[in-house]
């Protein structure tokens, strides 16, 4: 059964990446505005534009152009920049780097912190951590990151507390691992931006697992409130609590573009953003591709997770 459903989540997942290459392609090639022109210049000239057009290939109908673009996905040959000229996976890879360690370092800080306030919540509620807790995460939660990017800017990098860059800009030839402070704001916005979310479904499952019967029966039969908790609630409380922490990494990947260029960082958001700006169509494709595969293999991951944690799903 379990090999059934994890061929059936990739048989789909595939499906719906094919849908959003279609939907991502087209809709960049019906931008308004020109890339060869846009390249050139407005005073380039009818023949240099359609010259330029035959060298990067978009003067081939958009159905030739969508088959050779997908058949250089499977080798790693997402075209050619019309910016740079260089290849385009070039560009992307450092990027996608830098945002896969952005969201790692995210994920290992938010997830556990979330489980821990969300537990501790659900198990004494009413309490005032549970009552502090309720405040700051409700008040947190309708903060978009650029707000909270902005108040730790103000905090952490003024002259009230001078602690770290308001910029994660890198020196030329280094690496974000050779300067691992520039993730520090980054990496707190998101965490501030995911943890209302997350830790108060995580309180909200948690709760509805202790008030369960077969809680109340393994009360009634005497055992230790650490063996009912850990046994009965919070394993039964998992299955929410999977599902919402494949949503907020899908979250923290969509959110990286903003904090990404809030803060000049080098990863795909940032990238995505000066594409746009240049209207670098290959480059744009391949990043929002990227994006749409890391939104699907967050839901595949969960859907099996979900499917190994319930006996019921599983016979």
């Amino acid at each position: 059964m379990l090999w059934r459903a994890l061929t059936r989540r990739s048989a789909l997942g595939l499906f719906t990446l094919f849908l959003i290459s279609l939907i991502v392609f087209f809709a960049t090639n019906v931008l308004p505005g020109d890339a060869a022109r846009a390249i050139l210049g407005r005073s380039a000239t009818p023949e240099a534009v359609a010259a330029l057009k035959a060298e990067l290939g978009l003067d081939r109908p958009l159905v030739t152009q969508y088959l050779g673009w997908i058949a250089g996905l499977f080798h790693l040959d997402m075209g050619m920049s019309v910016i740079s000229r260089g290849p385009v996976w070039d560009i992307v890879a450092p990027r996608l780097f830098n945002t896969l360690l952005l969201l790692v370092t995210t994920s290992v800080i938010a997830l556990p912190i979330s489980f821990a306030v969300g537990t501790v919540m659900a198990i004494k509620p009413g309490k005032w951590f549970d009552n502090f807790m309720n405040g700051f995460l409700l008040g947190t939660a309708g903060i978009p990151e650029f707000v909270i990017a902005i108040v730790l800017v103000l905090v952490l990098s003024t002259q009230f507390l001078h602690l770290l860059p308001s910029t994660a800009l890198v020196p030329a030839g280094q690496t974000v691992l050779q300067n691992p402070q520039v993730l520090v704001l980054p990496v707190l916005t998101l965490t501030f931006a995911v943890m209302p979310y997350l830790g108060r479904l995580i309180r909200a499952s948690l709760m509805d697992a202790l008030a369960s019967e077969y809680v109340v029966i393994a009360r009634l039969k005497g055992l230790p409130p650490r063996v009912v908790l850990l046994r009965h609630a919070l394993r039964n409380s998992l299955v929410p609590s999977i599902q919402a922490s494949a949503l907020t990494l899908a979250y923290i990947l969509g959110g990286a573009v903003v904090v990404e260029f809030i803060f000049q960082y080098p990863g795909l958001g940032s990238a995505l953003q000066s594409a746009v700006a240049s209207r670098d169509i290959f480059v744009i494709q391949a990043i929002v591709l990227i994006f749409a595969l890391g939104y699907i293999v967050f839901n595949m991951a969960a859907d099996i997770l979900t499917i190994v944690m319930t006996p019921r799903l599983r016979t």
